[in-house]
Parts: C-alpha cells; sequence; structure tokens
C-alpha cells in the first residue's frame, strides 16, 4: 500500500515558503504521494444564503496545475496527485496541456484525479454546463488520452473537435494516469469501464461488509467491461481528526485489510492552526506506521 499525505489547501496559507516546506517534508518523511484539492471559486455566502456546500468563498485553495509547478522545482521524487480535478469546469485540450507540462517538470511524477464536481456557481462562472458534466467528462477522457499519447490528433465528439493538432510537449507518462472520484453508481461502472483508479471520499464509505460490496461492485463492472480488477487502483483516506496516532495506525490496517492500493493521510480538520503543525502531524503518522 503506497502511503500518500493530503495537502492543507484550506489551512495552509498563502506563504510559499510554507508550501514549500510542507512538500519537501512530505517527500523526506518518505510519503509516496501528495495530493492537491480543487476548487476554482467560493461562493460568497453573504448573497448565496442557502448556500448547502463544503466550501465557500473563505475558503482558500491553491489551484492545482500552478503548485505543481512550483512543487516539481522543489522536489525530486514524491508523485504528484490531484484527489480531484474538477474537470468538466475546464477546458479538455487545456487541461491536457497543463497536465502535460507538469508530467514533463516532474519528470513523470502526475497522477491525475479527476471529477464531475458539486458547485454550480464555478461551473456558471467558467462558462460549462453543470447539468451534462458526467456525460462529457467521458468524452473529455478520451479525448485527454488521444493528445497525450498521440502528435497530432483528429478528434469529432459530441461536445470537443480537434481538427488535426497536438500538444508539445507530449507528456512523460503516455497516457498519464487517470483515477476519478466519487461514489454514485454511475461512477463506479465509470471507474471500471475506463478509470485507471478509484478516490474514496465519501464519508458514507465504511470499513465494513457494504464497503467490501461497493468495492465488489466496482470490479464487477471492470470484468464486465473485459478488464482486470486489479488493473483499477483505489485510494482510501485517513482523518487526523479521527483520534490518536494509534487511532490513525488502526484505520490504515483496516484499508490495508481491504486491499487498497494507496492511502491518504488527511489533516485537515483536525485543530491544527499552522504549517509546522500539520507537519509534526505527517510526521506523527508515518512515525506510527513504522513503529
Amino acid at each position: 500500500m503506497r502511503i500518500g499525505v493530503i495537502f492543507p489547501q484550506t489551512e495552509i496559507g498563502p506563504d510559499p515558503g510554507a508550501v514549500r516546506e510542507y512538500a519537501q517534508a512530505a517527500e523526506s518523511l518518505g510519503y509516496n504521494h501528495l495530493i492537491v484539492y480543487d476548487h476554482v471559486l467560493g461562493a460568497d455566502t453573504t448573497y448565496h444564503k442557502e448556500w448547502q456546500g463544503a466550501y465557500q468563498l473563505k475558503d482558500q485553495f491553491h489551484e492545482p496545475f500552478v503548485v505543481f509547478g512550483y512543487m516539481a522545482g522543489i522536489t525530486e521524487r514524491i508523485e504528484l496527485t490531484t484527489a480531484v480535478l474538477i474537470l468538466p469546469q475546464r477546458q479538455t485540450a487545456l487541461v491536457a496541456k497543463q497536465a502535460a507540462e507538469v508530467d514533463v517538470l516532474s519528470g513523470g511524477r502526475l497522477r491525475l484525479g479527476i471529477g464531475t464536481g458539486w458547485n454550480h456557481v464555478e461551473y456558471e462562472a467558467l462558462g460549462e454546463n453543470f447539468h451534462n458534466r458526467g456525460r462529457r467528462s467521458e468524452e473529455q477522457i478520451e479525448l485527454l488520452r488521444e493528445l497525450w499519447t498521440k502528435e497530432s490528433i483528429n478528434f469529432k465528439g459530441r461536445w470537443h473537435t480537434v481538427t488535426h493538432a497536438g500538444i508539445n510537449p507530449l507528456p512523460v507518462q503516455r497516457p498519464i494516469p487517470i483515477w476519478l472520484g466519487g461514489s454514485a453508481e454511475p461512477v463506479l461502472e465509470r471507474i471500471g469501464r475506463i478509470g485507471d483508479g478509484w478516490f474514496i471520499q465519501s464519508r458514507a464509505f465504511k470499513l465494513d461488509d457494504s464497503g467490501k460490496a461497493t468495492i465488489e461492485r466496482l470490479h464487477q463492472y471492470a470484468r464486465d467491461a473485459g478488464r482486470d480488477p486489479a488493473d483499477i487502483g483505489i485510494e482510501g483516506r485517513v482523518d487526523a481528526s479521527s483520534g490518536s496516532p494509534e487511532d490513525w495506525v488502526e484505520q490504515a490496517c483496516k484499508w490495508g485489510s481491504f486491499g487498497v492500493s494507496h492511502l491518504g493521510f488527511n489533516t485537515m480538520g483536525a485543530g491544527y492552526k499552522t504549517p509546522d503543525q500539520h507537519i509534526d502531524a505527517i510526521r506523527m503518522f508515518k512515525d506510527a506506521l513504522t513503529d
């Protein structure tokens, strides 16, 4: 099981020095990957008074591709992962270009997790259709892989047209791995059919028989598509807010018993006030796992 950390987007602050210290600490501690969440805009709840979203205007988010370009130059080994980039609210060819550039600058260290999102305010501002985002994401995945593996493509889809053109440079990884986040049944089916992996993000997922049944459904979707379920990675999550280091390790062991390939450690929401406290927490988790 590959162990990573979740970049504390909403709590790290805007200081580039803190971003550098956190990324380098995660790498020096031996973590396999660093996960970044994504939101372009936050809703102003003084206007959106009935807002039910998990994040709003006051929650800070660094832009994933920009912060990865920075991290690529200050780290050497750690994998750079989005979990998840809200793909349908972005132009597909531009995502292909940005992702390829990160992959080139990092020496092939990008894993692109994508999702369809929930924030209609972002979709409106970015000029994309919120209501067909799931179906459109499938065509986006197809187009991304075409652009990452061929110098020139001629693509005609329902929502995209590329007439004898391509990106340059191409990424190191051809194609870059595409993982999906989400828990709805259509998402599980989509992962089984075309995804490289699944980020289990829903708090509704339980480490019990119901969780095992969900993973089995994912595996059956893969078999139905003629794929080997073993080729699809799965990433779970341990939250620092869930208890002590001993509790964290217990959860990690449970995830291991479920056969997940990756695990992310999240320090947001645990009451840490400074970047140093987040770094201390990922150090405690690593030490607890070692012990």
